[in-house]
């Protein structure tokens, strides 16, 4: 049975669906005022995996990632640009949708934006209110009474007294409790705002999550997802607003991936230490990208560096080698031991690392049977193809992509007549020729293989 660490819970659990069969989801999404970096990939990577696992074992799943395209930060780098808001987000969002493809990233079911979702987000805040949960200030803005929460700190572990002890920002006037937190922003002059019964005006970040995520999937759903950064106070604010809007448990499984590190060191814009995906993908395909997060567990740092995008590269390339010269179904029975151990390493929590190993041995077996029993390895290539498609690997042709980076079609042209040129001098037994020409594609970057009559090649 699948078993998913429940950060509330701080264990792991069996994972029962409120509605059997079905599995409805919500991962914290973009801010779009930037190229997404590292840690927005992990993220991406990390709960495709789980949705196409859970759709795997025939769950039928909603999964829905907001896109938070009003903001603090988005604000002050249009005025930066001196550039339209709108203008921004939408050139970010594509922006974020151009590399999700690149990382083999598949659609999300909805992607609602904070801007198309005002109407739900002012009438939670007007719930919240009516429900003595909530009040509005002097000032216009609209802040929530931490204190009329009992379960307040539940998912952190903090307590709201040790909280306010540990408070150092200068007071706010306007708020009852320094812990208090904001719902919605009174207007400021030459920034977006929405008409409210509390004045003009824009919704804070964490309510946002909540109206999107009730409003997409009810008022109780299955899964709550993002970084570990947001733990607290983003998602503790979340299910304060969302249990006292509603009466109803909020979440059941909540799920944070760890943190990315850069030398051992935390990834953070205020460091400096941070790599924008697109800068990644000039050095790596985005497969390769996709394998290195994936090589470690959901829960686990990652620890950046170029050496292990290095071995993820290495290791698809054994991968796709294993895959090559069979013409392989997409579905194969089910009916392997690998399939078995696959999955028992995906429903211990979504054990992506221990499920690779899995693959390398189907590798090994495929490896070891191409030569004795072609109808064995062949079967063997079919099951690795298909767990590995499971965890959106080895999705490309071999071919595709073992001569991937080998440069543009006319390099591509150029390797195939040098290639030419060899076998026509091993035909005509010109071996010195053969070697010389071997050697020139080594110092282009490009292996050969000779086997069955036939040259194969590939990027070194």
């Amino acid at each position: 049975m699948l078993q998913i660490y429940n950060s509330l819970t701080r264990k792991k659990e069996d994972f029962t669906p409120i509605e059997a069969g079905k599995v409805r989801m919500y991962v914290c999404g973009m801010t779009v005022y930037d190229l997404c970096h590292l840690g927005h990939a992990r993220v991406l990577v990390v709960f495709d995996a789980v949705t196409r696992y859970l759709r795997y074992r025939d769950y039928d799943v909603t999964y829905i990632r907001n896109i938070t395209d009003v903001d603090d930060k988005i604000i002050a780098r249009a005025n930066e640009n001196g550039e339209e808001i709108d203008a921004l987000t939408g050139r970010f969002i594509k922006a974020m949708h151009e590399d999700s493809q690149a990382l083999k990233v598949l659609s999300p079911s909805d992607e609602p934006k904070a801007t198309s979702s005002m109407a739900g987000i002012i009438s939670m805040v007007q719930t919240l209110i009516d429900k003595g949960h909530a009040y509005a200030a002097d000032n216009g803005d609209v802040y929530y009474d931490v204190s009329s929460f009992k379960n307040y700190g539940q998912l952190s572990g903090k307590k709201l007294e040790d909280l306010r002890a540990g408070e150092r920002v200068e007071v706010n006037p306007n708020k009852n409790d320094p812990m208090d937190f904001v719902l919605w922003k009174a207007a400021k002059p030459e920034e977006p705002s929405w008409d409210s019964p509390w004045g003009s005006g824009r919704p804070g970040w964490h309510i946002e999550c909540s109206a999107m995520s009730t409003c997409c999937l009810g008022n109780h759903f299955d899964i709550h997802g993002g970084g570990q950064d947001l733990q607290f106070p983003h998602h503790e604010n979340e299910i304060a607003q969302s249990e006292a809007a509603t009466g109803e448990k909020f979440v059941n499984v909540w799920m944070h991936n760890g943190f990315v590190r850069i030398d051992d060191e935390k990834m953070s814009k205020s460091l400096g230490n941070f790599f924008t995906v697109r800068e990644i993908l000039k050095l790596y395909q985005g497969e390769e990208i996709r394998y290195f997060v994936l090589a470690s567990h959901y829960r686990s740092p990652l620890n950046y560096s170029d050496k292990l995008l290095d071995v993820a590269r290495s290791s698809l390339t054994r991968l796709y080698n294993a895959l090559r010269g069979f013409d392989v179904p997409l579905l194969t029975t089910a009916d392997d031991k690998a399939v078995e151990a696959f999955n028992k390493a995906m429903d211990d929590d979504f054990n992506t690392s221990e499920a690779i190993a899995v693959l390398f041995d189907l590798a090994n077996q495929v490896n070891k049977l191409r030569d004795e029993n072609n109808e064995a390895a062949a079967h063997k290539a079919g099951v690795l193809k298909h767990l590995a498609n499971v965890l959106g690997l080895l999705e490309d042709d071999p071919e595709v992509y073992l001569q991937g980076g080998a440069g543009d079609d006319d390099d591509a042209e150029k390797i195939e007549a040098l290639i030419q040129q060899r076998i026509n001098a091993r035909t005509n037994k010109d071996w010195a020729e053969a070697d010389r020409i071997r050697n020139e594609l080594t110092e282009m970057g490009i292996e050969l293989e000779d086997k069955d009559g036939k040259t194969l090649w590939r990027r070194a």
